[in-house]
């Protein structure tokens, strides 16, 4: 089994959180239901799993809930003999948002109080915002995401003491040795084809194939175009069309969403015009948006423009299959040829998403393009991001303007790069590639929130 640091999560909620029902979101194929049978079978005696998506697809049995009651009775139907307690029995609804209204019915099953339940969705997001009644209150959403990089190593056999070691290093600004940081860049390297998602890594372990790697990959690149294209309203097509592009809009010198290119039509169509689709393919967990900042002030999400974009998707795997299919020496080697900053800019953006960031970049025409931007929570600052793959690690003209700007109040960057060695200059910090695993703004030391008693 894949070790998945959101197992921890699941189970604390399920363990310490009896007043609420989670809701785990996420892309599909991302390995949400595994997770969630493996933990429920280990907590609790009775364990429940109901598929709601191949139920609506099927029989069609809880398509005429309208009650608890009604609920219960079907529920009792399926599994009666294996219902206890809330104590001992755990009733997961997978995919739920193939029902809005059991969606709005979690408020009542949770004041009921019978059993535990916990729920899950591909487009959990996309369903709520269509719920005439959300539960607030008895319900907390969490997010889930492909394996990230650390995730990754731990699967390739990479030691857990290790990886202590090289986040003691990052924390401290220090490089690895040489032999180490050979292997992580070689590790780092093999995660742009394979990608996080559970079933390519699982054939990669299997036969290190990477054609069997990118077959799933194609299949599951295709999945997400379908679901893409099952948005119930007339602009499906349009949706299916942006997610289509993500891709060749990586490869542009800036990685925006061009308007105008999207239906290549005559007209005067504006962002706005675009906003739900946009919002159904991140909150379906598909794609990744970065949101453009002109002027940036902490915290950021004061500063966000809203009608510059960037996308990309939700897993480097099916990017590089997209770009360079079985040409692995396209991603292993350092071809001449070969621009990998698109790739590197994605790996980073999955990283942060996964970590707990808001993904923004800077935007300005005077001063130029910056990949992204972080809150500093330490600093009450923005803290910038640049991401290099070439051996012109060094120039980035746009990062320099950006921190000529006194009133931006920034106090230092940082580039990633190929390179082993980690040093200052003029308040950049340069770090290899890989040390982008240890960005987490989840990493929160409970001890600094309790505040001091007022006397």
């Amino acid at each position: 089994m894949l070790y998945r640091k959101f197992a921890h999560r699941i189970e604390d909620f399920l363990r310490n959180e009896p007043n609420k029902i989670l809701l785990v979101n996420g892309a599909r194929q991302i390995g949400k239901s595994y997770l969630i049978r493996y933990v429920g079978k280990k907590i609790f005696k009775n364990y429940i799993e109901i598929n709601l998506k191949e139920d609506s697809e099927g029989e069609r049995i809880f398509s005429t809930v309208k009650s608890i009651n009604d609920f219960y009775l079907h529920l009792g139907a399926l599994a009666g003999q294996r219902l206890g307690t809330k104590a001992n029995t755990l009733v997961f609804l997978d995919e739920i948002q193939s029902y809005p209204p059991l969606m709005t019915m979690l408020k009542f099953l949770n004041q009921d109080g019978r059993y535990t339940y916990i729920a899950s969705g591909s487009q959990l997001g996309v369903a709520l915002s269509q719920t005439a009644s959300v539960p607030i209150g008895s319900i907390s959403i969490e997010e889930m995401y492909p394996l990230d990089f650390e995730e990754f190593l731990l699967a390739m056999g990479c030691g857990g003491e290790t990886i202590d070691a090289m986040r003691k290093s990052f924390y401290e600004c220090k490089p690895l040795n040489e032999s180490l940081h050979n292997y992580m860049m070689q590790q780092f390297k093999i995660y742009l084809l394979v990608g996080g998602l559970p079933e390519a890594i699982n054939k990669f372990l299997e036969n290190r194939n990477i054609a069997q790697v990118r077959k799933i990959q194609r299949n599951i690149h295709d999945l997400y175009r379908i679901d893409a294209s099952q948005y119930d309203n007339s602009r499906k097509l349009v949706i299916r069309k942006i997610y289509d592009v993500i891709p060749s809009y990586m490869e542009n010198k800036k990685k925006r969403i061009i308007v105008k290119n999207i239906e290549q039509t005559a007209g005067h169509k504006q962002f706005d015009d675009y906003a739900e689709e946009f919002e159904y393919l991140t909150n379906s967990g598909i794609a990744l948006s970065v949101r453009a900042i002109s002027n940036p002030s902490f915290p950021l999400l004061e500063s966000e423009t809203k009608n510059l974009l960037k996308l990309y998707l939700n897993d480097v795997g099916l990017l590089t299959n997209l770009l360079y299919g079985l040409n692995i020496n396209a991603v292993l080697r350092d071809e001449k040829s070969v621009n990998l900053g698109s790739v590197y800019e994605s790996v980073v953006a999955q990283e942060l998403h996964a970590h707990g960031f808001p993904l923004h970049y800077y935007d300005n025409k005077q001063k130029g393009e910056v990949d992204f931007l972080v809150d500093d929570y330490d600093n009450l600052t923005v803290l910038p991001i640049e991401i290099k793959s070439g051996k012109d690690y060094k120039i980035h003209s746009a990062l320099d303007n950006f921190l000529k700007v006194p009133d931006y109040h920034i106090t230092k960057a940082v580039v990633l790069s190929n390179e082993r060695e980690v040093f200052t200059e003029n308040r950049i910090t340069y770090m290899p590639i890989y040390y982008c695993m240890f960005y987490d703004n989840n990493a929160i030391d409970e001890s600094d929130l309790i505040l001091p008693e007022i006397v």
